[in-house]
């Protein structure tokens, strides 16, 4: 029976990542197209998670998240990025970074505002900004470094203009954005009520000496963005679903109203253990190192192929040119996934479903979060066609 239900959503359909993933499961594919590890969390946190569960710490935990691990990401952004964050008011745990970036949105974006996006853009972006009735406005990397040209973000600009989402280091590109790119976002906005969506969730995987750029850094653009991190991502710990955003304090307010009405709060142990956790640095700065030699040993197999990497400077993830593989050339990205996923047993993620209009350039996304054997056998298959 159909009861006429009118769609939101009426040009989205499953994501990529689950259509992949289901073709890997069928194949018996290797998967490195969903962005997950396939080695061991810390047994360290485990045990501390475990430890607090045995404690009774199971019930719900304060909405807008533990003060235990409030304080400590507090003291950790201290340590990291040099720069003092409310605790209590600046502060909120959120089940993911997509939660997050979803309350953030629905939070600020109204019916005909303007939200500026760089193509290629992570899947969740447009479709929050449509479902809060504003209008995404898409516009290019430039290939081949895929960086920002700030002079095309000036001429989009209107007083429709709500907010610009960034995204560094950049999924799916590993692009990172420098000091440069953030003095020309904090100049280009600095007389307008323009605010900043800064998805740093990859800010610890960032390689060859490079620094983490954050909005938090930058005094004129901390007062005016809200910037979203992930547990997950920097402990491999994706299916925990932990994250968090910081922002003012009065639109730390707003956000809450969202989250308290999403999942109202998140998993209580885990947030008691992750504050333990992150109190120690070492856990954490590691981080880079262990991703530079994944990415490197897997750029470095690659070579012997006809693939060609493209330039990753963060993220676990690499892109790779198919141009060259006579056997795939001539396909569309999309097809070239389903053939490496089916034929050869290879899964990846193909890079026009993150562009607006579907630009096809003829580039994979392959994730490197896995052990040295996985990462072996999928290049050893590359080499192949």
């Amino acid at each position: 029976m159909n009861y006429n239900i009118l769609s939101k959503l009426p040009d989205v359909g499953t994501t990529i990542f689950t259509t992949m993933s289901k073709m890997a499961n069928e194949n018996g594919a290797i998967n490195l197209s969903q962005g997950f590890p396939d080695f061991e969390v810390s047994t360290d946190l485990i045990e501390l998670i475990s430890s607090y569960m045995k404690k009774g710490l199971n019930q719900y935990a304060p909405m807008s998240g533990v003060p235990h691990l409030s304080n400590a990401i507090s003291k950790m952004i201290a340590n990291t990025r040099n720069v003092m964050v409310n605790s209590e008011n600046e502060i909120t745990v959120t089940s993911g970074a997509t939660e997050a970036i979803y309350d953030i949105i629905t939070a600020t974006v109204q019916k005909n505002d303007e939200v500026i996006l760089f193509d290629p853009a992570y899947d969740c972006y447009d479709p929050a900004i449509r479902l809060s009735g504003g209008t995404p406005i898409h516009i290019k990397l430039t290939q081949p470094d895929f960086s920002i040209d700030w002079e095309v973000v000036k001429n989009h600009i209107n007083p429709r203009t709500k907010m610009i989402m960034i995204n560094t280091p950049h999924n799916p590109t590993g692009a990172v954005l420098s000091q440069k790119d953030l003095n020309s976002l904090e100049d280009l906005i600095k007389d307008t009520n323009i605010l900043v969506l800064s998805d740093e969730v990859y800010e610890h995987i960032i390689f060859d000496d490079k620094a983490h750029e954050s909005v938090l850094k930058y005094p004129n653009l901390r007062q005016r963005s809200a910037a979203v991190y992930s547990f997950g991502k920097t402990f491999h710990a994706t299916g925990w679903k932990m994250g968090y955003v910081v922002a003012p304090s009065w639109w730390t307010i707003e956000i809450r109203k969202v989250h308290q009405f999403v999942t109202f709060c998140s998993n209580t142990p885990v947030q008691y253990a992750l504050a333990d956790f992150i109190a120690e640095p070492e856990n954490y700065e590691y981080v880079p190192r262990l991703y530079q030699e994944k990415r490197n040993y897997f750029t470095n197999l690659v070579k012997e192929s006809n693939f060609k990497p493209v330039k990753c400077s963060g993220t676990y993830f690499q892109l790779l040119s198919y141009n060259n593989v006579e056997e795939l050339c001539h396909l569309n990205d999309m097809e070239a996934a389903e053939k490496l996923t089916k034929k050869y047993g290879l899964a990846s993620i193909p890079i026009s479903v993150f562009y607006g209009d579907r630009q096809d350039d003829k580039l994979l996304r392959f994730c490197f979060a896995k052990g040295k054997e996985t990462l072996k056998k999928a290049t050893e298959i590359l080499c192949k066609i």
